[in-house]
């Protein structure tokens, strides 16, 4: 199955340079790819000092992709908001991953809980992860793609909302559904879920409950604040596929 998958982004991966996505062959790029079925908004938030990319976020439609152009050495995190509505002048609002009620986030972060993909380019070395520290809203991956090194996958393929604790659930206006699950920082504002006070270091702050709820369900991302080992990846002078619900087919 791993190898079937793996086949797949293969085959995506230069469906996407080699089709309607214009990607110069010198230059390091992000490609957004919305695999859900429904409308996905990214949200895209510069490191302090770093550039802006598309005004900070735009709508993808379903099976549509996004090809960015990464300037040097630049940082960020990338996120999805679903349910969203926007008037013709950009103001409205999410249901998860809100940016303060504008299409374009200009530099605002997600409202938690909202899945991460984050990635910090080096002169000789790239690092990446997918992280559900500040919760989980749509499930995400990052492939890199023409890098040198490792290189490996990174993301969380589960639908967290379908297995998501009681106490961490966000619901829809209805009620009828999970639209998100929330971190337990989040959820309880607690210093050993937070890894903060007494608990900030990796020596005293360890595995939960739920972290390893998120850690079981989702290997390859972070699920709590010191979840460094397994959860961070590294690349160089490759470029990235990012993809918002990788699971659908």
């Amino acid at each position: 199955m791993a190898t079937m998958q793996r086949s797949c982004v293969t085959l995506l991966l230069f469906a996407l340079l080699f089709s309607h996505i214009s990607v110069e062959v010198s230059s390091r790029t992000i490609t957004l790819y919305n695999k859900c079925t429904h409308p996905v908004w990214p949200g895209i938030q510069p490191s302090a000092g770093k550039p802006m990319l598309a005004r900070g976020g735009f709508k993808l439609l379903p099976n549509k992709a996004y090809s960015l152009k990464l300037p040097p050495l630049w940082s960020g995190r990338f996120w999805g908001r679903h349910g969203c509505s926007f008037d013709a002048s950009g103001r409205g609002r999410c249901a998860t991953g809100d940016c303060g009620g504008s299409l374009f986030c200009n530099g605002l972060g997600g409202a938690p809980p909202a899945t991460l993909a984050e990635i910090t380019l080096g002169n000789d070395q790239d690092f990446y992860d997918v992280s559900l520290v500040d919760g989980y809203n749509l499930a995400m991956s990052i492939t890199p793609f023409k890098g040198s090194g490792k290189c490996s996958y990174a993301g969380c393929v589960s639908d967290l909302n379908r297995m998501c604790p009681v106490g961490l659930q966000v619901r829809s206006r209805d009620n009828r559904r999970v639209v998100a699950c929330k971190s337990a920082c989040f959820a309880f504002n607690s210093p050993r879920y937070c890894c903060t006070g007494s608990f900030g270091s990796p020596q005293s702050c360890k595995p939960t409950a739920y972290s390893r709820i998120f850690k079981t369900a989702c290997p390859r991302a972070y699920s709590y604040a010191y979840d460094d080992p397994t959860s961070i990846a590294t690349c160089s002078g490759g470029s990235y596929l990012v993809t918002f619900c990788p699971h659908h087919r």
